[in-house]
C-alpha cells in the first residue's frame, strides 16, 4: 500500500505539471498591469526548464510573477533525457524560448549564436564569481542559476543496522571512505537483506531516459575527473579510459547488488529507484541534492538522508568529497524581440532578488545557488548539508567534468553499452570503444 501511494502521487504530480506546461508556447499577449515589470515592458517570456523534478515550482513561481507583474510567464519542462532535442523543435518556432538553458561548455558551442550578452544585466551583477558563468570572449553568455551535489544517497538508520550486526566487517561510517569498503557493505547487505527488511543494498540501475543519465554521464564523471586531474586539464579532443577498469567495478556492484536482477534494468525508471529508496528498500541510491523533493515525505526521516561520495578505487579517494557544479547555465534568446528579452531580464532579476523568488529556489526547491542575495537563504535540504560537511572536513570536491563530453550521441552509445553489459548482451570492450573512440569522433564531428 506504501507503495501504491507513492506512485498514485508521483503520478498525480506528473498530470499536474503536464497540464500546467502544455501552454509553454502558447504565444497569448501579456497582460498589462500598472505596477509592470521594472522596466515597464510589456513582453512576454518563455522558459525551457531543464529540470522536471522542479516543473510544478516553476509553474507556481511564473504564475506568481505574472499575478503580481501582469507579465505572462510561461513554463514548459522537457522531459528527462529530451531537453536538448526539445530545444531544437521549440527554436524553430515562431514563438521560442525566451529563457532557455546550456549544460556547460559544449552546449554553449551549440547555442552560442542564439545567447544575447548578459554582462550588462542585474542577474549577472548578483552572481558571486565568474566561476559560475559562461563567456565568449568578454561576453557573458550563460549565468548557472544552481550548484548541485551528487554522490550515493543513503538511509542512515540502515547503514546503522548494519553496522551494529554481529555479522558486519565494517563498524562505521568513517571506515566506509573508500571502493574496497563499499564494496563489503554492499556485497554484506545484499547477503543478508531479509535481515535487514531490505530488497538490495542498491536501488535498481534502471537504463531508460528517466534514469540512465545516472550512469552514462554522472557516474561516468568519475573516470574522467581523475583522468583529467592525473594530466591537470579540463578538458580533451581524445579521452585515454585510464579508469575505464574502475568505472567497470563500480557499475558492477550496484547491478550485481541491487533490488532487482541485471537483467531487469532496461525495464526500470527513475520512479523505481526514487520508490525503493523512499520505501526503505534499498540502502544505496545513486543521485543528488535535486532528489530531496523526491524522497521526503515518505518512509526516510530527514534526520536518517545521508551521502557518500561515489568511489571507484582511485588513488588518494579517501580525501574525495562529493561531486559538485552545475550543468544549468540560463540563457537569453537574443533574437527574441527587444520587449520580450527585457521581460525576460526583469524576470530572472526578480527570481534571485525577491524574497517570493529566493524562498522557492532555495526552500522550495532546495538550490544551492551563486548569488550573493542568497546569503541569509540556506536550505533545509539533509542532502546539501552532507555537502556542507565534507567540505568542512577539507575533502576535496569532485568537479563535474561531464559538461566536456563532446555530444548526446557519446552519452547514448556508452549507455546503451553499458545496458548491454548489464544484460550479458554484450562485453565490456564495447563500452570501452563507445567511450574512448567515440569520444575522439563525436569530438571531432562537433568541432569539425
Amino acid at each position: 500500500m506504501k507503495r501504491k501511494r507513492l506512485l498514485a502521487l508521483v503520478l498525480a504530480a506528473a498530470m499536474v505539471g503536464s497540464l500546467a506546461t502544455g501552454c509553454g508556447s502558447s504565444g497569448s499577449d501579456s497582460t498589462d498591469s500598472s505596477d509592470g515589470s521594472s522596466s515597464g515592458s510589456t513582453g512576454k517570456v518563455y522558459y525551457l526548464n531543464f529540470k522536471p523534478e522542479q516543473a510544478d515550482q516553476w509553474v507556481e513561481l511564473a504564475q506568481t510573477y505574472t499575478d503580481e507583474t501582469g507579465v505572462q510567464v510561461d513554463v514548459q519542462t522537457a522531459a528527462s533525457g529530451t531537453y536538448e532535442s526539445q530545444l531544437k523543435s521549440e527554436m524553430a518556432k515562431d514563438e521560442a524560448p525566451t529563457l532557455f538553458q546550456v549544460n556547460g561548455p559544449v552546449g554553449l558551442a551549440t547555442w552560442k549564436d542564439y545567447c544575447y550578452d548578459l554582462s550588462d544585466s542585474d542577474v549577472y551583477k548578483d552572481v558571486s564569481s565568474d566561476d559560475y558563468v559562461l563567456k565568449d570572449g568578454d561576453q557573458v553568455l550563460g549565468i548557472a542559476y544552481v550548484i548541485e551535489t551528487y554522490g550515493l544517497i543513503y538511509n542512515k538508520a540502515l547503514l546503522n543496522d548494519y553496522f551494529d550486526a554481529d555479522w558486519s566487517t565494517v563498524k562505521s561510517i568513517d571506515e566506509l571512505n573508500n571502493f574496497e569498503a563499499l564494496k563489503t557493505v554492499a556485497e554484506e547487505i545484499q547477503a543478508h537483506k531479509d535481515d535487514l527488511g531490505v530488497e538490495g543494498a542498491f536501488t535498481s540501475a534502471g537504463m531508460d531516459s528517466s534514469s540512465d543519465w545516472r550512469f552514462k554521464t554522472h557516474l561516468a564523471n568519475l573516470p574522467i575527473y581523475y583522468e583529467y586531474k592525473d594530466k591537470g586539464i579540463t578538458s580533451t579532443d581524445a579521452i585515454e579510459g585510464t579508469y575505464l577498469d574502475n568505472y567497470k567495478q563500480v557499475w558492477d556492484l550496484y547491478i550485481n547488488n541491487s533490488t532487482c536482477e541485471p537483467s531487469m534494468i532496461s525495464s526500470k525508471t527513475g520512479d523505481d529507484a526514487t520508490s525503493e529508496f523512499a520505501l526503505g528498500e534499498a540502502v544505496f541510491y545513486q543521485n543528488g541534492t535535486w532528489a530531496y523533493n523526491d524522497i521526503k515525505d515518505n518512509e526516510v526521516a530527514d534526520e536518517d538522508l545521508g551521502m557518500l561520495p561515489i568511489y571507484i578505487g582511485a588513488e588518494g579517494e579517501e580525501d574525495q568529497g562529493l561531486c559538485t557544479g552545475s550543468e544549468n547555465y540560463w540563457c537569453v534568446n537574443k533574437n527574441a524581440s527587444e520587449e520580450d528579452i527585457q521581460a525576460t531580464l526583469d524576470f530572472m532579476k526578480w527570481v534571485v532578488e525577491s524574497d517570493e523568488g529566493r524562498d522557492m529556489l532555495a526552500n522550495e526547491m532546495g538550490f544551492v545557488t551563486p548569488f550573493t542575495t542568497f546569503s541569509d537563504y540556506l536550505p533545509s535540504n539533509p542532502l546539501v548539508q552532507a555537502n556542507e560537511e565534507y567540505n568542512e572536513a577539507g575533502k576535496t570536491p569532485v568537479s563535474w567534468n561531464f559538461t566536456t563530453m563532446p555530444s548526446e550521441n557519446w552519452k547514448n552509445n556508452v549507455g546503451s553499452a553499458l545496458l548491454e553489459y548489464a544484460q550479458g548482451t554484450g562485453d565490456w570492450s564495447a563500452v570501452e570503444t563507445a567511450f574512448v573512440d567515440g569520444w575522439a569522433t563525436e569530438y571531432a564531428a562537433a568541432n569539425e
